[in-house]
């Protein structure tokens, strides 16, 4: 009898470990964080999730499967989450995007999408595809099109739910492109070198008080227009952090303008600016840094007609145009157009 005792024992704790887990087991290592806490959201969940000082993290998660957004900081990432993972994250915040693995069971689906980020950045290159007349800009959509249909559909252990949302976002996501290019085409055409440019009054400035366009008049100035939860945006600082440098002494101004405003900060205005500081102070940001007080309906940001961002702008010592849409800091014909000003 005690035998027979001994052996249910056996087969419950055996039954026990055969049984799936209904949750997500979640631990990473963050180097360099930027918080003491990630949050793991989607629309209908968050979860917060605190980080120890070495930049460790654990937790586990009662999900309804798909993809979610993981956010430290102002940075994020996308991961795909089912009731039964087990998943080890690593990540350099310093080569955010870049740097995101994962490993464990599971860890195969959030890799995809971490890879399908940099594909997409790659690809949709938006200072290169500006460049191209309208028949070549053309001809390069589709071939962006075959190369991200293919990549979506490379992987066949790649959850179906993920692979059917890529391939049904491809001709929206270029679309959204083309009417970017034509409406930079057309401010271009409206905003054209040599014409005087929008100002900005009074902005506030991170170092304290107020900043004008017109105080920095005698200086070229490059005007970086960017958010804080803009991702592209973000991937923009280490290179301009680089041309700051190389130009600092020049008769150049550097200024970065947020346009964080309510609508992407929980509708208050307040944490939209505090949001903006923490950035500024997190990613030890240089220049000017100042903070549009209307955001996307600032003067300044519906004169020059900016409806997507990172947007960069050049202003020549008398307060004209050179660029209206200048290079990213990140591409090398910033250094031409700059070279062609004699900065």
């Amino acid at each position: 009898m005690r035998k027979f005792a001994y052996f249910m024992v056996a087969m419950a704790i055996v039954s026990c470990k055969n049984e799936p887990k209904d949750y997500v087991s979640i631990a990473g290592n963050i180097t360099d964080k930027n918080s003491d806490s990630v949050v793991i959201r989607s629309r209908t969940y968050s979860k917060t999730i605190p980080v120890n000082e070495d930049g460790s993290f654990s937790d586990t998660l009662k999900v309804e499967t798909g993809e979610y957004s993981f956010y430290d900081g102002g940075e994020s990432t996308s991961l795909f989450l089912k009731n039964g993972f087990d998943l080890a994250m690593t990540l350099d915040t310093k080569m955010f995007d870049e740097s995101v693995k994962y490993t464990g069971n599971g860890a195969e689906h959030s890799n995809f999408l971490a890879e399908k980020s940099l594909l997409q950045e790659r690809l949709l290159d938006l200072d290169q595809l500006m460049t191209l007349d309208s028949i070549a800009r053309e001809e390069k959509f589709v071939s962006i099109k075959d190369e991200l249909t293919n990549f979506y559909n490379s992987d066949k252990n790649i959850d179906s739910s993920i692979v059917n949302s890529s391939l049904k976002s491809i001709d929206p996501m270029l679309d959204s492109y083309r009417r970017y290019i034509n409406a930079d085409l057309a401010m271009k055409r409206d905003l054209p070198k040599g014409a005087p440019s929008p100002s900005f009054v009074d902005y506030e400035n991170y170092n304290g008080g107020k900043t004008s366009l017109a105080d920095l008049k005698g200086k070229y100035v490059y005007i970086d227009v960017w958010a804080t939860w803009c991702g592209p945006c973000k991937a923009e600082i280490p290179s301009l952090k680089k041309i700051e440098k190389e130009y600092h002494g020049k008769n150049i101004a550097f200024v970065s303008m947020s346009i964080d405003d309510d609508r992407s900060h929980g509708g208050s205005w307040e944490k939209a600016n505090e949001d903006w500081k923490k950035m500024v102070a997190e990613k030890e940001l240089g220049g000017i840094q100042i903070f549009a007080p209307k955001g996307w309906k600032s003067e300044f940001v519906q004169n020059y007609k900016i409806n997507g961002i990172p947007r960069f702008i050049l202003v020549d010592p008398e307060g004209n145009i050179v660029s209206a849409s200048a290079p990213r800091p990140s591409s090398e014909e910033l250094i031409k157009l700059f070279d062609e000003e004699n900065i």
